[in-house]
């Protein structure tokens, strides 16, 4: 697998720059192209040092962010091309994407199952440096009921993009601020409010990246041209 670590200067162009990585590996499968040792999947890891809200593809802003805040503060709303729920980024907030072919990674036929495998490797290579890692809810990573990762795919004939978020250092309390309490919740969040059912795992970003490049073996440096997509 390739790996590219890298944050753009923009949210627009850190968000554009996911779908790019998934439309060029989709072309490139579409096209029967046979790439060997994983080359045509790539894991990208970023972070923001800005903070932005993102709102899933069927996501309401009306309804989970406070909008007049954002703007006040001169937060940008946007919108990502996977499902899920909105989310605040910025510093302390590692994002890692995985651009992964089906044909290889035939445990993911279907959202669930994709949920599954891809969660549960995360899982296997965040518990050495973090704890006891728990899968909570539809694609939630947890530590003692807490929630400290989402994520959410976005699915394509030939591939997968599978991103999620991992809460190392992140201000907690700006999230009450700028995102509504939402109105789909899983039953372990039991109606508890963002403070208390968020944490940030104790773990410098460094060690999390190593961590999810050992357990992907993303050790090759990207080649593509997905950069040239990004507007």
């Amino acid at each position: 697998m390739q790996i590219l670590d890298l944050t753009l200067g923009t949210p627009e162009e850190n968000l554009a720059l996911e779908e790019a990585l998934l439309e060029e590996a989709e072309a490139l499968a579409a096209e029967g192209v046979v790439l060997e040792d994983g080359a045509g999947e790539v894991m990208r890891l970023w972070e923001s040092p800005s903070y932005f809200v993102v709102v899933g593809a069927g996501g309401s802003v009306e309804h989970d962010v406070f909008s007049l805040e954002c703007k006040n503060a001169g937060i940008p709303i946007l919108r990502r091309i996977s499902g899920g729920g909105t989310v605040l980024q910025g510093p302390g907030c590692l994002n890692y994407s995985l651009v992964l072919r089906i044909t290889t990674h035939t445990q993911c036929a279907d959202v669930t199952a994709t949920n599954r495998y891809v969660l549960g490797r995360v899982q296997q290579a965040l518990r050495p440096i973090v704890g006891p890692v728990e899968i909570r809810g539809i694609s939630d990573l947890a530590l003692g009921g807490k929630k400290f990762g989402g994520s959410a795919q976005r699915r394509r004939r030939h591939c997968i993009l599978f991103h999620g978020t991992l809460l190392y250092g992140f201000d907690l309390p700006l999230i009450s601020k700028y995102l509504r309490q939402p109105t789909k919740t899983p039953d372990y969040r039991a109606g508890r409010a963002h403070m208390e059912f968020l944490t940030n795992v104790a773990a410098e970003a460094e060690a999390l990246k190593y961590a999810l490049r050992c357990e992907w073996n993303a050790q090759q440096p990207y080649r593509g041209k997905a950069l040239e997509l990004v507007p």
